[in-house]
């Protein structure tokens, strides 16, 4: 079999430092392969059995953490605080927090934008053992109250826009904490609109009248956080409260897959109700480094900030990168983004093409990740593992473990696509917070999916597909519509574009794309199929293509294919 392991330090298991980071070198990680013959379709990286690809965890030469510096702030906007400041004041409201009669195990609801009330809130919870639940606040007041529902949520600190939309069905029983909104925010969302019909303290001033916690949880619960309820509502992940020895795993872990190191300056972009954004920030502040928030994604601003600030690590996601890449030459380089030591990026595949486009404009520092928040981080690559094996999300971590099987619930054979299962042993168990059946439908040999399809190559590398959701099935042939959408973003009219299936009497689906192409181009169905006719199979290329005005995504990058997708299947008996 072929068996990937991590090199070592001593007795420890720690990783072992890598060399540092140049641009212009040829190989960015260096990674040690043992091949012994035929292998199936899994890998394990546990301790015990090895099998983990290198990371690159900020650490001493004796596997232990390096010392972090006494300074490091936040700032969003024209805003900032100091960490000890911000400490001061999470260790304040996690007294308030008590003093509602919160305690470890109940859950905080946060309702906010990328501010710094986000964080306070969050790290107040976690000083209590409370689970802090970030809520999308995309979703409508229904969904918001289903979520304050199933979480049990006691409190909710929400800013004051967001609070307006949904105040109506937040039960009286829930203590509402306000944030007003910054000129920021305004200027990015608009104005809050009519005063609130409860009034609620605001978060700032609560927060004032109370002393410091005295003795805070050492090892929080984590967030609970929600899945995006594809089909029907969302779920809960609730992990167990972790142990001393987990909780340090996690950090390493974490640590290792986004590069963190002390006194990191960052920015993020990301909404952070998301799982990966959420993880990533918190982290970057527990390396008391400089964390810059910005309301939301805009290309240039993102760009201003790397070179005015000298970002040296970034979160980003696929739908980041093209849209970066799609502001004109004289726009990208007019920022130096040579401060940028560890880009990692995850959430959705990346198209090679765009991949290899961004190694060459942010220099070997571009990585990729792949996880669930049911699973923990599972995989990655660095840049020069993405150039050698293109569209590979890497591979096995140490500490994780994946499988793969086919549809007849066989392990996979190597280059054989299946359901991706995994898990990584720093996490605690974890359940779909009262819908533990759900929890039990995910779950094979001790490991869970979060739905993707996927194969290991022989270097037991990992490639994605699709998720299981969003395979077409078009005369008994599955096709994946994430090969199709990185062909079409690599034609230049082409903005952005999603693919799924719409019905056929004959083969049951036929693929359709939904395009919207670049301002100003004309690009035609012919010009698209054309291009394509080179790149894929033609049972692959789009019978349908359909031209709009913009791809329905979240402010995280995700597609919203079902708003696409639906129109199609109306008035059939059926949605596959």
């Amino acid at each position: 079999m072929v068996l990937v392991r991590a090199a070592r330090i001593g007795a420890t298991g720690r990783f072992a430092r890598p060399p540092a980071l140049r641009r212009g070198e040829g190989i960015v990680l260096g990674v040690w392969v043992e091949q012994h013959g035929a292998v199936r379709n899994e890998r394990d990286a546990t301790e015990d059995s090895g099998g983990a690809a290198r990371l690159h965890p900020m650490l001493q030469e004796d596997g232990t953490m390096s010392a972090k510096p006494e300074t490091g702030r936040i700032v969003c906007g024209d805003r900032a605080v100091t960490l000890d400041d911000f400490h001061a004041r999470t260790a304040r409201a996690a007294t308030g927090l008590s003093a509602l009669g919160l305690t470890a195990g109940d859950t905080v609801a946060l309702l906010l934008r990328n501010e710094i009330e986000f964080l306070e809130a969050t790290f107040a919870a976690a000083s209590l053992g409370c689970y802090p639940v970030p809520i999308n606040w995309h979703f409508h007041a229904e969904e918001v109250a289903y979520v304050l529902d199933n979480s049990g949520a006691r409190v909710l600190v929400a800013h004051d826009a967001l609070l307006r939309q949904c105040e109506s069905v937040i039960a009286e029983d829930i203590h509402i904490l306000e944030v007003p909104s910054t000129a920021g925010l305004i200027a990015a969302y608009g104005a809050p609109g009519r005063p609130a019909k409860r009034r609620s303290p605001d978060w700032s001033e609560w927060l004032q009248t109370f002393g410091p916690l005295a003795s805070p949880e050492r090892n929080p619960p984590g967030a609970m956080l929600y899945t995006g309820g594809t089909t029907g509502h969302p779920k809960g992940v609730r992990y167990a409260p972790p142990t001393a020895q987990q909780t340090e795993a996690m950090a390493a872990m974490r640590a290792g897959v986004f590069g963190h190191r002390s006194g990191m300056r960052t920015v993020m972009c990301a909404p952070l109700y998301h799982s990966a954004p959420f993880s990533y920030t918190q982290g970057a502040v527990r390396q008391s480094g400089e964390v810059h928030l910005l309301p939301r994604f805009d290309a240039e601003a993102l760009l201003a900030t790397i070179a005015r600030e000298r970002i040296s690590h970034l979160y980003a996601v696929p739908t980041m990168f093209v849209r970066l890449l799609r502001l004109p030459e004289a726009v990208r380089t007019r920022y130096d983004v040579s401060s940028l030591e560890w880009v990692i990026h995850a959430a959705a595949p990346c198209a090679p093409e765009v991949k290899r486009q961004m190694i060459e404009w942010f220099g070997p520092v571009v990585h990729e990740a792949y996880a669930a928040t049911e699973t923990g981080w599972l995989t990655c690559c660095d840049s020069a593992e993405a150039m050698a094996h293109p569209g590979t999300v890497g591979r096995v971590i140490e500490g994780a473990q994946v499988r793969i099987f086919s549809e007849d619930g066989a392990p996979a054979e190597v280059g054989e696509a299946g359901e991706i299962f995994g898990r990584h042993r720093s996490m605690p168990d974890f359940t779909y917070y009262k819908q533990d059946d759900k929890r039990r439908e995910i779950e094979r040999d001790g490991l869970v999916t979060a739905g993707d399809i996927g194969y290991f190559d022989a270097g037991g590398y990992l490639y994605l597909c699709d998720r299981r959701i969003d395979m077409i099935i078009s005369g008994g042939v599955n096709i994946y519509p994430a090969e199709i959408e990185a062909a079409l973003i690599a034609m230049a009219d082409i903005h952005d574009c999603a693919v799924f299936g719409v019905p056929d009497d004959e083969f049951g689906e036929r693929v359709a794309a939904a395009v919207q192409l670049a301002e100003g181009a004309g690009t035609t169905e012919t010009d698209i199929r054309e291009f394509l006719k080179d790149r894929i199979a033609g049972y692959k290329i789009p019978r349908v293509i359909e031209f709009v005005g913009e791809i329905p995504r979240l402010d995280s990058g995700k597609l919203l294919k079902r708003k696409l997708r639906d129109p199609y299947w109306v008035g059939r008996d059926r949605s596959i």
